[in-house]
């Protein structure tokens, strides 16, 4: 029964086209709000307003391989089944046939196409309850087709009743699953979903179209074939984990975390280049399904860490499932491929660039934790150790690391430790309060809000800071600003106006680092340290014992204690306006982002 992935994929399309269904192709894996959730989880769930009764222009008989996602259970990712983008192999009948044909074409499949033994087969099917009768049809059509019936299992709702959990008005129905041996156990290798209802906020009521929903687990089915028990070894990940194995030098047959952080590195890798290279396409960010992104992304970044490998590790794996994997099955994901490796490039040099500084961050909570524990229970021997890291920690690893609070509970559960998540929700609502109420003036750098728009125009002033320092004296400095969320003001020390060409040139070098796309790396130091690498400020009187610096590339490094993006090709087209007067010796920039 050996059999790739690509010839699997073109089995069930093939068997289901000579039974006179229209292969419908995969949709898009972001949810359109219609079912309440974020990512396609099931592959009925693009088909759902067609299950409830609109008519298909292909026809009342599908099928597909459908791409899903799903987040819930990340944790898990890293041991031998777990996945966060998997496919189903999908079929339907949008009130065209029902149970008597369903049962049959899914045995002929199971069993002709691919080799199954009959025998070996398991079915459960609905036992019934006050809102279904037992569905004693479906075990009677399966031990016609001949399975044993001591081989058929009634079961309850919370097995054999298939419906879409928190969701109303959807349909919903009874199913028989069908098992298989996998070693010494059965596992469930898809199902037959038979909808004759859609349920309401009170209850269930019948469906005017009886519809079919197949779904076999696409993953799953390639172990059976090739007699695998490891997820991670069908020829779906075994490329990558061979690179994997290659940039590391570990093997992945030795087990243990190594073999952990080669599986996670690989699954979210994959699901990173379908998220980005879906037909809505998404991008990691600070909100939505682009946070989930990002927190997918970050996480496979530090594993590959932890692996003794650079982030170049993801575009590597990520080559290889567009170039050799998907190529056939997902063409968008070919002709996005430059796309999709330089945003995959650009979020791990975001989150690299704050990595090291973070984790150390993260020891210093943990750290503070346990000489608070040693020196407690020295003076109190009844004292219970502390084993929850602050919410106003877990917010600054946050805030200033990039960690989003799921990275940090993940950390915190190696150590055998927790976050307190309502201390984290609370100093993240303070954050955005504080953000919002603060006076006209009060804000650092100048900045009148601190928008999205106006963390920009701050950050760009870095720029023209150190060019203004290249263009016209190396004395050039910052004397004052102000930013709103429609333009910058800039002052500095010169005697004379700018000419023309000053101008230009200065413009064209802001530019010239903006395009260059270069990271904005945040890093706590002491005062002396900052100094010492050459790190500018504007007033020493108002620096502590510790400063925060920002460094633009080599471009330019000051202390500072406002918001920056995190990389300057955010930023747009920087473009000065006006040059003045602004004081006997200080002249003064306005300029705006286009």
């Amino acid at each position: 029964m050996k059999m790739t992935s690509k010839e699997l994929r073109q089995k069930w399309i093939s068997f289901y086209e000579g039974k006179g269904h229209v292969n419908i192709g995969a949709v898009s894996l972001i949810g359109d709000g219609s079912t309440g959730v974020m990512f396609n989880v099931a592959g009925m769930q693009p088909l759902m307003p067609y299950l409830l009764g609109k008519k298909h222009e292909k026809g009342t008989r599908l099928c597909n391989v459908q791409g899903c996602v799903r987040t819930v259970d990340i944790e898990s990712v890293g041991d031998a089944s777990h996945f966060t983008f998997f496919e189903m192999m999908g079929n339907w009948s949008l009130g065209d046939y029902f149970k008597k044909e369903k049962t049959a074409w899914s045995f002929e499949f199971l069993t002709e196409v691919l080799g199954f033994d009959k025998d070996k087969l398991r079915v459960t099917v609905f036992e019934g309850n006050d809102a279904a009768p037992r569905d004693r049809e479906t075990a009677e059509l399966l031990t016609a087709l001949g399975i044993a019936p001591e081989h058929i299992s009634y079961l309850p709702k919370e097995d054999n009743w298939w419906e879409l959990e928190g969701t109303v008005g959807t349909p919903c129905g009874p199913d028989n699953e069908w098992f298989y041996p996998l070693g010494e156990d059965y596992v469930e290798i898809g199902n037959d979903v038979y909808m004759q209802y859609k349920k309401t906020e009170n209850g269930y009521v019948p469906l005017e179209n009886k519809n079919v929903d197949t779904g076999f687990g696409f993953d799953r089915m390639l172990l059976f074939l090739n007699g695998l028990s490891d997820g991670y070894k069908t020829d779906l990940f075994l490329p990558v984990i061979e690179k994997l194995e290659a940039l590391s030098g570990k093997s992945y047959e030795d087990g243990g975390e190594e073999q952990r952080a080669m599986r996670i590195i690989a699954d979210h890798t994959r699901t990173t280049v379908m998220l980005i290279g879906d037909e809505q396409g998404i991008l990691p960010s600070n909100t939505g399904a682009g946070y989930i992104l990002r927190r997918i992304m970050r996480r496979a970044i530090r594993y590959c860490k932890s692996l003794g490998i650079s982030s170049d590790a993801m575009l590597a794996a990520a080559e290889i499932f567009i170039d050799r994997v998907y190529d056939e099955a997902y063409p968008l994901l070919v002709k996005k491929r430059a796309y999709i490796l330089e945003e995959i490039k650009k979020e791990a040099d975001r989150f690299e660039a704050t990595l090291v500084q973070g984790m150390k961050e993260f020891e210093k909570c943990v750290n503070g934790l346990e000489r608070k524990n040693e020196f407690m229970a020295k003076s109190d021997p009844s004292y219970i150790k502390e084993t929850v890291i602050g919410g106003k920690q877990a917010f600054r690893l946050y805030d200033t690391y990039g960690f989003p609070l799921e990275l940090t509970e993940e950390l915190a559960a190696e150590r055998g430790l927790s976050v307190d998540k309502t201390g984290f929700d609370a100093a993240f609502k303070e954050h955005q309060e504080k953000s919002r109420v603060l006076p006209t003036g009060q804000f650092k750098g100048g900045l009148e809000s601190h928008s999205e728009t106006a963390t920009k125009y701050h950050t760009a002033t870095h720029l023209l800071n150190a060019a203004l320092k290249r263009v016209l004296s190396p004395d050039c400095y910052q004397k004052g600003s102000n930013i709103t969320d429609e333009r910058m003001r800039f002052d500095f020390n010169f005697p004379r106006p700018m000419t023309e060409e000053e101008i230009k040139a200065t413009e064209a070098l802001v530019n010239e680092k903006i395009k260059e796309d270069l990271p904005v790396v945040f890093r706590e130091m002491s005062l002396e340290e900052a100094r010492k690498e050459n790190f500018t400020g504007v007033f020493d009187s108002k620096y502590g014992d510790v400063v925060k610096t920002y460094a633009i590339g080599d471009f330019s490094k000051e202390m500072c204690g406002g918001p920056h993006v995190e990389r300057t090709g955010t930023l747009g087209t920087f473009k000065i306006v006006k040059e003045q007067s602004c004081a006997a010796g200080i002249r003064r920039i306005k300029a705006v982002l286009q």
